[in-house]
């Protein structure tokens, strides 16, 4: 019997209008009526999706859960009261943001524990972040020093194309030993830079450590690469439809509906309900 989903947010639960539709959400509260957990598992963070907490009945709910930042950050809903804080080191982080700095072409995300920061930003990017509720402030300058006593979270460049970010990941990984680094792509826009052990698998299988649940009585739902840490973490992993091939590839399960077809509410129908 499976006790908890983790599930990612864009692509995955969301359509690509960056909403939740009535379908996902009544059969996520129908599988948390059961007494199942329903965890969001982003890179995104936990402030820019309370409103779809609220639609599934889970915002602000003493013993519910969500993941943040690619596993940097496991709340209880309620009151977004941190469990878990999987911080990058300031100086890794320094040197991440500063090699993303350097390139004109990038716009360079700073997650602190409650606060986006971007340096660069980006039309393209500004808008996709937008249409998904999340909110941010513009850096100024390039000057990390103002986040010296802050907790960070992770550190993420917006390019153009995969080969761009491949790029970037060489040049962060010439400043940085690549063995203290979890590095992920995601959106077709991304490269994501944590500390090294942090991913969404870690934290996934860490709250369910905290809630006595084994990671075989664990889904996961997923569609890019920054999902795969979770997918290969738990008992039952599961692509949706649009999902990478190399998702797919790891995944137990494939949805028939893809992230605009409700595939979560297929995925609760199918293996909860």
């Amino acid at each position: 019997m499976y006790k908890m989903i983790v599930c990612d947010l864009d692509e995955t639960l969301m359509n690509d209008d960056g909403t939740l539709s009535d379908k996902n959400a009544a059969a996520i509260q129908a599988a948390t009526a059961k007494g199942v957990y329903f965890v969001p598992n982003s890179g995104r963070s936990y402030t820019s999706f309370q409103n779809d907490l609220e639609k599934m009945h889970l915002r602000d709910q003493a013993g519910q859960y969500s993941i943040s930042y690619n596993g940097g950050l496991i709340l209880e809903n309620a009151g977004n009261r941190p469990i878990a804080v999987n911080a990058m080191p300031y100086a890794m982080a320094k040197a991440v943001f500063e090699t993303g700095a350097a390139n004109k072409q990038a716009a360079t995300h700073v997650y602190t524990q409650d606060v986006l920061y971007i340096y660069n930003p980006t039309p393209e990017d500004s808008a996709y972040l937008t249409n998904r509720g999340v909110s941010f402030e513009v850096l100024k300058t390039p000057d990390f020093e103002q986040f010296k006593d802050m907790n960070i979270m992770k550190v993420i460049m917006a390019l153009p194309t995969m080969s761009a970010r491949k790029a970037m990941r060489a040049a962060v990984e010439k400043q940085v030993d690549p063995t203290e680094l979890a590095v992920t792509y995601s959106s077709d826009r991304y490269v994501e830079f944590n500390r090294a052990g942090v991913d969404k698998g870690s934290a996934s299988v860490q709250l369910g450590k905290l809630l006595g649940i084994k990671p075989d009585e664990i889904i996961a739902a997923g569609d890019n690469s920054n999902d795969l840490p979770m997918l290969k973490a738990v008992g039952l992993p599961v692509s949706v439809a649009n999902g990478l091939d190399v998702v797919k590839s790891v995944a137990k399960y494939v949805t028939t509906a893809d992230n605009n077809q409700d595939a979560i509410a297929e995925i609760i129908n199918k293996f909860i309900l």
